[in-house]
């Protein structure tokens, strides 16, 4: 990776001089001044005889210092350096070719040449090279999926209900809020308890970097910022445009990695801020309280007062963590209940509206297909 030249980050191979408004004037005080181009094919390596002042003529240029370990540190050569003494370094230019002012007291001495290699960019340790599958999951009561075993890794993650999960003689119980990965042909099989119709994420995908084998076949709380992500996800999924299956897979990217840091965090708590901690604990406590009262007439300022703040501070939290605001939130929550009530055909849909608290009956079909497309009538017909 090019580094940004700082004197705290060069301080170890010389200093940094102040930026010229001439660039006519000469680089530095030593006796010889000199200019050398540079090509991608083969570069000198040197080593300093005395303080050596270099700066770039054209193009995007490169230093690379040599630290004791004999590995390379790369810089962005946009202002004038003073290496100090017995420093070894090499110019790389970015593109073709590069000119650099060198000047000094003894001439740099050439020591080695080197091979161009263009490995400068900020390295990836986690990438997610394709996404199969990705499904928002709506099961009946007592739902039994034989099992599977495919090439690709496979995420879980409960957001309603419960979900046993079994694997390598396992039989996991995931709750709402947890989240799972089975491995690369592993094979799985779920099922849900009588009386629970558990709704759940999955997304197949593939890797063609990173080890996931410490977060593989055993379950997690999904911390706030992994839910949050999958809710971003799920919008884009809701409303595709051109970068949609770019921005899932980035955000499935820093899914994985969280969780991985997750596992990798210090038995002993590190302490994080105040104010992000709270801004969490009061969105979590709005989603449960929510949850928990989807039967009653939940409004902003209601849910504001049960978890302690102003409906003006819990809508900017809202938008800023979920993109959403809280009353936007409480009505896709209600819609996504109306279809698990839909499913189980136990109330007409009169009843349904007036359980979930909708003026009429009317407002609540014009809602639900404002959502998903399709009536109440037609959904209940594609689950009966």
């Amino acid at each position: 990776m090019i580094q940004h030249l700082n004197p705290m980050t060069f301080q170890a191979y010389g200093t940094l001089l102040p930026e010229r408004p001439d660039s006519t004037e000469p680089v530095g005080k030593g006796d010889h001044v000199r200019k050398i181009s540079l090509t991608q094919k083969e570069l000198p390596v040197y080593r300093t005889q005395s303080d050596t002042w270099l700066y770039s003529r054209s193009a995007m240029t490169v230093l690379a210092v040599r630290d004791a370990a004999g590995e390379y540190h790369h810089f962005y050569l946009d202002k004038p350096v003073c290496l100090r003494p017995e420093v070894i370094f090499c110019i790389i230019p970015m593109g073709n070719e590069t000119t650099a002012e060198v000047a000094y007291m003894r001439a740099p001495e050439v020591i080695d040449r080197i091979s161009w290699d263009s490995g400068l960019e900020m390295p990836r340790h986690m990438k997610v090279e394709s996404l199969y599958t990705f499904f928002y999951q709506e099961k009946e009561q007592g739902f039994v999926f034989p099992g599977e075993a495919h090439p690709m890794a496979e995420l879980t993650y409960v957001d309603k209900g419960s979900l046993h999960s079994v694997v390598d003689g396992q039989d996991l119980l995931l709750e709402q809020g947890d989240v799972m990965i089975y491995a690369p042909h592993q094979w799985h099989m779920q099922y849900a308890d009588m009386g629970v119709a558990p709704r759940f994420v999955t997304i197949s995908f593939g890797l063609s970097g990173g080890n996931l084998e410490k977060i593989q076949s055993r379950k997690f709380k999904a911390p706030q910022q992994v839910v949050t992500l999958l809710q971003l996800m799920l919008r884009e999924q809701e409303q595709p445009d051109t970068h949609s299956a770019d921005m899932i897979i980035s955000m499935l990217n820093a899914l994985l990695i969280l969780l991985l840091r997750q596992v990798d965090a210090p038995a002993v708590k590190v302490k994080t801020s105040n104010g992000v901690h709270s801004e969490n604990e009061i969105i979590r406590r709005a989603q449960q309280y929510i949850s928990a009262n989807l039967r009653e007439k939940l409004t902003v300022p209601l849910v504001a007062e049960r978890v302690e703040v102003s409906a003006s501070y819990l809508t900017a939290l809202f938008h800023k963590n979920l993109q959403i605001s809280p009353g936007e939130y409480i009505r896709r929550v209600k819609l996504q209940e109306s279809k698990q009530m839909i499913r189980e055909n136990s109330m007409t849909f009169t009843e349904i509206a007036a359980a979930l608290q909708y003026s009429t009956v009317h407002h609540f079909s014009r809602q639900f297909k404002e959502k998903f497309g399709i009536t109440p009538t037609e959904y209940a017909k594609s689950v009966r």
